[in-house]
């Protein structure tokens, strides 16, 4: 993906993360249950959309984030069907799936693919996130599927809650972003960790929302967590792709 489309790591970046790691949440359970697709069937319409999403991001030398956060949103609702498929439908368990799921994506990162020594002059740039190719994608969705069981798991395996277990899951989250001034050597470790927390976060959070507790439903609640994440992406402008843009 062209630097053009990718926004900067940031507190914009990150409170965006957040909210759209909720709204996929949502979106991909809605998919799944209110849509009748089930977990398997409704990832084949967003295969087809992520491929869009691509085709036209390579034709379009725009200075725009759209294709990323749309990529992003697809990668996030697909990451709900696939731990749910794993967990349930394969009949895996949590626990079981949530291994194997941390020693794939693990394999993926010890492999190097996302060292920021090997992408590049731009890679040392301030808040820039890593090489934005296939290999990303593969360890989003990962990480993102590896977060839907965790956050399942301990909403409901650890007999929490998705109350409980959404506060508890936020304070661990805000412990891991106030560490987001660690130096470019950790900087994969970092951002690939706090990916998985921030989805495992979400996951809760969604469930919480859309559950009896709140009581606005799963349609309302994916409905009012889209807007709220556009909104944010929409207005709140993003000063680091602006010092990229005019360098």
């Amino acid at each position: 993906m062209h630097r053009k489309h990718v926004p900067s790591m940031g507190l914009r970046y990150w409170a965006a993360l957040t909210l759209v790691s909720i709204f996929g949440a949502n979106l991909g359970d809605f998919a799944a249950h209110d849509l009748h697709l089930g977990h398997a069937l409704g990832l084949i319409p967003m295969a087809i959309l992520l491929s869009l999403v691509f085709f036209f991001e390579r034709r379009d030398n725009s200075w725009t984030q759209r294709y990323y956060w749309l990529a992003i949103i697809i990668v996030r609702a697909a990451a709900t069907n696939l731990g749910d498929l794993a967990a349930s439908d394969f009949k895996l368990g949590r626990p079981l799936a949530a291994a194997v799921l941390t020693a794939l994506l693990a394999l993926v990162l010890a492999f190097g693919w996302f060292q920021a020594r090997d992408e590049g002059p731009a890679a040392k740039e301030p808040g820039t996130l890593p090489s934005i190719d296939a290999k990303y994608w593969i360890a989003m969705l990962m990480a993102g599927t590896l977060g839907t069981v965790l956050g399942d798991y301990t909403s409901f395996g650890m007999g929490l809650g998705t109350r409980y277990a959404s506060l508890a899951l936020d304070v661990l989250l805000a412990g891991v972003l106030s560490l987001g001034g660690l130096r470019l050597f950790v900087l994969t470790a970092y951002y690939w960790f706090t990916i998985v927390v921030i989805r495992t976060a979400g996951t809760a959070m969604g469930d919480y929302l859309a559950g009896k507790e709140v009581g606005i439903g799963l349609p309302m609640s994916t409905a009012l967590t889209g807007v709220l994440f556009v909104l944010v992406v929409w207005l709140w402008k993003d000063e680091g792709s602006h010092r990229l843009r005019t360098a």
